[in-house]
């Protein structure tokens, strides 16, 4: 199966990005891949502060905290141990708080389920609190990078063809072990990742920011 895989960071030049997929047996709790690196419980964003900027979080879902507890769900469709949003509706967005300037080198997502909620889509912002017309609470539909943030990436895993689902693991990242920058805040906006039906928002297990001190 071929995938398209499109991470455009533009904070940095000649970067570089990593995807991997685990289908069937392959996929387990512990989501290792081949290539992106594996969640972990100690990273930078273990005790960041997670605000709901827009759009409304799916009654059965987990709560925003579930994305950086360090805690996987068990298998392929556990929709209590993902953040995803309302059925039917466009997507959302949510704003991630270090408390203060660091340098991020990656950013990892990782995703799980068995059809159309697998997959990730989502734009991802950054911004320091240095910025004197910095709007932490852009609404969809206002592009944050009128409003202070910088666009570090979009992010799509989506098929070419054949099925959605599997273990998805996303690092976005400088290259040669460099930062993509320095920043206080991240601002994802996911999309859903089909309009077919009202089931195509990602069950996100788990997102990791690494500093530049490998924490």
């Amino acid at each position: 199966m071929r995938l398209i895989c499109v991470i455009c960071l533009l904070s940095v030049l000649d970067p570089t990005f990593l995807f991997d997929r685990n289908l069937g047996a392959t996929a387990k709790r512990d989501f290792r891949f081949k290539t992106v690196p594996s969640p972990v419980k100690d990273d930078a964003a273990a005790t960041a502060k997670l605000t709901l900027i827009d759009g409304r979080i799916d009654d059965g879902s987990a709560e925003l905290s579930a994305l950086t507890d360090g805690r996987l769900p068990d298998n392929e469709d556990e929709p209590g141990a993902n953040l995803f949003f309302n059925a039917g509706t466009s997507g959302g967005r949510f704003r991630m708080d270090f408390g203060k300037t660091i340098e991020i080198a990656q950013v990892n997502s990782y995703s799980w389920h068995s059809n159309t909620r697998g997959p990730q889509l989502y734009k991802l912002y950054a911004a320091d609190d240095s910025k004197q017309n910095l709007d932490l609470n852009p609404k969809r539909g206002i592009d944050p990078a009128t409003r202070g943030w910088k666009f570090i990436a979009t992010v799509s895993t989506l098929p070419q063809q054949g099925e959605d689902g599997g273990q998805y693991g996303v690092s976005v990242a400088a290259p040669s072990g460099g930062v993509i920058g320095s920043y206080r805040f991240l601002l994802f906006q996911p999309f859903v990742t089909e309009t077919d039906d009202g089931w195509g928002h990602t069950f996100f297990s788990e997102i990791d920011v690494v500093d530049a001190g490998g924490r």
